[in-house]
């Protein structure tokens, strides 16, 4: 019983999981337009940003499967502490300097146009990192959850084995009784 609503709470997770990945996947792909509506091609910075949004849509992908094996679940958690990291200095040099970042994006919009998008894409990369600090969380939960459900199943043979070897030896000692180790 204990073992069934652990599988239960441990299915809910990984939905929970697959649900917020889809979110962070629609929210990484949202956060390209910005970038690209701001000046095409891209500037170094519009680059930068760019590349953020692709680790970000690509560790949504790989958190899609992060739950299959241990080598996933370390891929996805190292890809979005990256993107995490990628996105926090993105949103700190257009939120604390947004002038200089508009400078170095050389939008050719109107200045108020081009600030709403800065702005737009700001907003979405502080959704993105709290989306990826609460999936890197959900991913240690489930991961956790996979490991201990692999070690109880990996313990059944076991005490099985054990319980079979006591009742053999018990059997055997009634049957022939002791034996007796003699000091030689």
């Amino acid at each position: 019983m204990a073992s069934s609503s652990s599988r239960r709470s441990c299915s809910f997770l990984l939905l929970l999981l697959s649900f917020f990945n889809f979110i962070l996947f629609i929210l990484s792909a949202t956060s390209i337009a910005p970038t690209l509506a701001l000046r095409m091609p891209p500037t170094s910075l519009g680059w930068a940003f760019l590349m953020i949004s692709s680790v970000s849509l690509l560790s949504s992908f790989v958190g899609f499967y992060s739950h299959l094996t241990h080598i996933c679940f370390i891929t996805h958690a190292s890809l979005l502490l990256a993107s995490s990291a990628g996105q926090l200095l993105g949103m700190l040099a257009l939120f604390t300097k947004e002038k200089p970042s508009l400078e170095m994006l050389r939008s050719p919009r109107d200045p108020r146009e081009a600030k709403l998008l800065v702005r737009l894409e700001c907003g979405i990369l502080m959704a993105m990192i709290v989306m990826q600090l609460g999936i890197l969380l959900l991913s240690c939960v489930v991961h956790s959850c996979s490991v201990n459900a692999e070690g109880k199943i990996a313990e059944e043979p076991v005490a099985t084995s054990e319980m079979k070897n006591r009742d053999f030896d018990e059997k055997m000692i009634n049957k022939y009784g002791k034996w007796k180790e003699s000091d030689v």
